[in-house]
């Protein structure tokens, strides 16, 4: 159970607990990863293959867990209620200027609201597999770990300092080791179309139904007013702050 929660009943519980199920669920491919570094080290393809499974495995776990949210989470709930407590201080038209903390500060403070890219796991996944996020969508991934507990974004830097996996993978020319690698990255593919999918159902078709709503006046039931009055400066956005679905896309398309 929530310890400490927020507006939104049922769907705010759902959606705080399918997360901690999506999380748990990478945990096996994230202790891999070791496998993966000393494999490599040893020159054992072998380990390195076996280790690439429970990766791929574990991706695919995610999403099943992910699939979850469609179940225990109120899309209008979540677009109405829940999203406004998760957005945050900075790139917010709500709050183009940041949040003054009297008695902390005399200048407004800008932060992030909560967001899927300060999930350490994946930043882990990414690290490993060699994908690249260049552009605005990597500078907010990598502005993003400045949330993350040190610890993890110093274990995300290790990873990333290691030698190429994918260079390991080319250089050995193994037909099921190349196998194994191909699945992972076509996985983390198919977990970031998933998301896509996902962030269109709870924000792209809740912000066109919100538009139809303010024109029309009449009386409407609990959910549909929840979206109605929303913030319209939150429409094309995700919690984090990012440009949503155009983010999202590039993430998915550099993977």
């Amino acid at each position: 159970e929530l310890l400490l929660t927020l507006p939104g009943g049922e769907s705010v519980r759902g959606f705080f607990l399918v997360t901690v199920l999506v999380e748990l669920a990478g945990v096996p491919g994230l202790k891999s990863i070791l496998d993966v570094i000393n494999g490599i080290h040893y020159n054992d393809v072998a380990m390195v293959t076996k280790a690439l499974d429970v990766v791929s495995q574990a991706i695919d776990s995610m999403k099943q867990a992910f699939k979850l949210m469609h179940e225990y989470v109120d899309p209008s709930i979540f677009y109405g209620i829940i999203r406004i407590y998760l957005s945050g201080w900075k790139d917010n038209p709500s709050m183009p200027d940041g949040l003054l903390y009297e008695g902390v500060q005399e200048q407004p403070m800008e932060f992030s609201g909560g967001s899927a890219a300060q999930s350490s796991i994946l930043h882990c996944f990414d690290e490993l597999l060699g994908v690249q996020h260049e552009g605005s969508s990597g500078a907010f991934l990598r502005r993003m770990r400045d949330y993350m507990p040190p610890s993890h974004k110093h274990f995300i830097e290790n990873i990333s300092s290691q030698p190429s996996l994918r260079s390991f993978v080319l250089q050995q020319a193994d037909e099921g080791l190349t196998r194994a690698f191909d699945l992972c990255v076509a996985r983390l593919v198919d977990f970031r179309n998933f998301h896509i999918n996902t962030v269109t159902r709870f924000i792209t078709i809740p912000a066109s139904r919100a538009k139809q709503l303010r024109a029309n006046k009449q009386g409407m039931t609990e959910d549909l007013d929840a979206i109605r009055r929303a913030p319209t400066a939150l429409e094309e956005r995700g919690t984090g702050g990012s440009g949503i679905i155009t983010f999202l896309k590039t993430v998915r398309n550099e993977t």
